[in-house]
């Protein structure tokens, strides 16, 4: 009697649900993405379903330990991710009953953070076959708005950053604030408001009976956003005008971008419609998607606008990739101006989300000294971390 054919489908449905009870970020688009190339490239080892399944659940660099981790535990005696792979004495996996693709847990092994409970296992000593298998508990599901609030804003469709408008548009954020020059009255304020005091004091013949008091008083403390709109951040501009055009609504802040040059944004994002803000902001930036010249923006800036007081006391937000084109130490020298007016500098960069980035050279690098928050932003719950900066005292 032949060998019943694996079920690819299962062997989709598993991988994928334990990989995301572990915290690896894996959606239907990633679990869809996993069982079309099962059913085209129909693997015939378990060292071919690893790099299928590698290349299409892992999304990041440091997923893939989780993933050797998770791929063992599933596939547990039938590969050794670490040591193993490619080994021609690997069992086929056309080879393989259904029960035994997706094998009951062992309980002499340790359980994955975030995993399902282990099935104890049978004492009955039958034949371990698809049968008598216990599928694991699928956790609760993802809701949509989750997944596309983790998902990287590079990697959005058209109609997810249509939907995230409306996400962003729903960010609630509060202005930062900062101490005024100017007192209020307040009954039992420190300072005495001595003009005050002599009016009231004619109502009772020159005697300052009632003594009126002042107290110190709070402002909206100014935010300038500076959006970096080069060719290199091509899949983060639109999603990153979104974030301006709230900005410019929610925070009455400043906004730039720049490529070669820099654009001021403020007035054409005033606008209530979002995507005739985006629209207009295109056509008045001409070097949309062009090179790069970090350096010379934020010198721009600083001499025509920063100096003359929009960056005075302001928390100053730049989102760039840090990839200068010119001299990295003209970056850095105006960086040290802009950080002698701002009261804090925040710096997005969407390529910070690898663990293995490391801003070492070129512009980044020379940058990196005079910046107060360094955050990636890559994402919309990412982002949370970005208006944590602004609003921080």
């Amino acid at each position: 009697m032949a060998d019943t054919p694996p079920d690819l489908a299962a062997v989709a449905a598993r991988l994928a649900t334990r990989l995301h009870a572990v915290g690896v970020e894996v959606g239907p688009d990633r679990a869809g993405r996993f069982a079309a190339s099962l059913h085209l490239a129909r693997p015939a080892t378990t060292h071919e379903l690893y790099w299928i399944g590698r290349v299409t659940l892992a999304g990041t660099p440091s997923e893939i330990e989780t993933y050797d981790r998770v791929f063992t535990d599933v596939f547990r005696g039938l590969v050794d991710v670490a040591d193993s792979r490619g080994d021609q004495n690997q069992p086929d996996f056309d080879d393989l009953s259904a029960g035994e693709q997706l094998p009951d847990h062992r309980d002499d092994t340790v359980d994955l953070p975030g995993s399902q409970p282990r099935p104890a296992p049978r004492g009955d000593g039958g034949d371990s076959t698809g049968e008598h298998d216990v599928e694991t508990p699928i956790g609760s599901p993802t809701s949509d708005e989750e997944l596309l609030r983790r998902r990287d804003f590079a990697d959005c469709t058209p109609q997810e950053l249509a939907e995230l408008r409306t996400l962003v548009a729903q960010l609630r954020v509060a202005a930062p604030r900062r101490t005024s020059r100017r007192l209020r009255p307040h009954r039992s304020g420190r300072s005495v408001d001595r003009r005050a005091t002599l009016r009231r004091a004619r109502r009772t013949g020159g005697h300052p009976v009632s003594i009126a008091r002042r107290t110190t008083s709070e402002r909206r403390r100014r935010v300038v956003l500076i959006a970096d709109v080069s060719g290199s951040m091509e899949a983060y501009s639109r999603a990153y005008l979104y974030l301006l055009h709230g900005a410019v609504r929610a925070l009455q802040a400043e906004t730039f971008v720049f490529s070669t040059r820099l654009t001021r944004l403020t007035r054409a994002l005033r606008t209530s419609d979002p995507d005739r803000a985006l629209r207009v902001a295109v056509d008045q930036t001409h070097d949309w998607s062009g090179g790069t010249r970090i350096g010379a923006a934020i010198k721009e800036f600083t001499d025509r606008w920063g100096r003359r007081g929009l960056a005075r006391g302001a928390v100053i937000v730049i989102v760039s990739d840090g990839w200068e084109s010119e001299d990295p130490d003209l970056l850095g020298e105006q960086m040290a101006r802009l950080s002698r007016l701002a009261h804090r500098i925040v710096w997005v960069n969407p390529r910070s989300k690898s663990e293995r980035y490391q801003p070492l050279v070129g512009g980044m690098a020379a940058a990196l000294p005079h910046i107060d928050v360094f955050t990636s932003g890559h994402s919309l719950a990412a982002l949370d971390d970005v208006l944590v900066a602004i609003t921080a005292d």
